[in-house]
């Protein structure tokens, strides 16, 4: 993903193109920028950000990305706005500069800050990720119904669930214990940032209502 989006935006970058058809050119970086890149940083946001906002270890780096990723949003905007085809070259440049900083740390901070993150699944995060660039959705489900799903996969899909939530919104969890050991998860990964709510206590049935914090910390 990271490499096309370098590529791309190198070619656009090359004087000696723009030279050549500069209303071309400028076109193309134009459908460029606000296409397939804007798609990568909304992506990244839902899937990526979202899973490591709430957290203490990643908040600090994920308002950092996001407004690096704001930056090259306001760039882009100037890039459209504009008819002159002489700054086509300089607006790649700026873009690429910006752009190579905050995929570097995506790469470098952000991923394997997930890795480490307890609940995090950093492949179903990446699928995610190809998920939305190729035009598909994300599952928003009221209720997660866990009885079924192994237990080694329980928690990230439940984090999973967490970081898709918008400040003030929440989900039901179910399942067939009480999830003391989730509960603790969350305490320690998203201090303050998260609800929990018991709406049944057993014998054979929990349902936990997990939701995110009005104010996003």
């Amino acid at each position: 993903m990271h490499q096309a989006l370098r590529i791309g935006l190198a070619v656009f970058s090359e004087s000696e193109l723009v030279a050549g058809s500069q209303n071309v050119v400028h076109a193309a970086l134009v459908d460029f920028c606000t296409g397939e890149l804007r798609r990568h940083l909304a992506a990244t946001d839902q899937a990526l950000f979202a899973a490591a906002s709430g957290a203490t270890e990643t908040r600090l780096l994920v308002r950092a990305l996001r407004t690096s990723a704001a930056a090259l949003d306001a760039h882009i905007d100037a890039l459209a706005a504009t008819d002159d085809t002489t700054s086509g070259t300089a607006s790649a440049q700026v873009i690429e500069a910006v752009l190579a900083v905050h995929l570097a740390a995506e790469e470098t901070v952000l991923l394997p800050a997930l890795a480490a993150l307890p609940g995090a699944d950093l492949p179903a995060l990446v699928m995610d990720v190809l998920t939305l660039l190729a035009g598909g959705e994300l599952d928003h489900p009221p209720v997660l119904d866990v009885r079924e799903i192994p237990h080694d996969r329980r928690h990230p899909q439940v984090f999973a669930r967490y970081g898709r939530l918008g400040p003030g919104e929440g989900f039901v969890l179910v399942n067939n214990h009480d999830p003391k050991p989730l509960r603790r998860e969350f305490e320690a990964t998203h201090p303050g940032t998260h609800t929990w709510d018991y709406l049944e206590s057993g014998p054979e049935i929990w349902r936990v209502r997990i939701g995110k914090a009005a104010v996003d910390a």
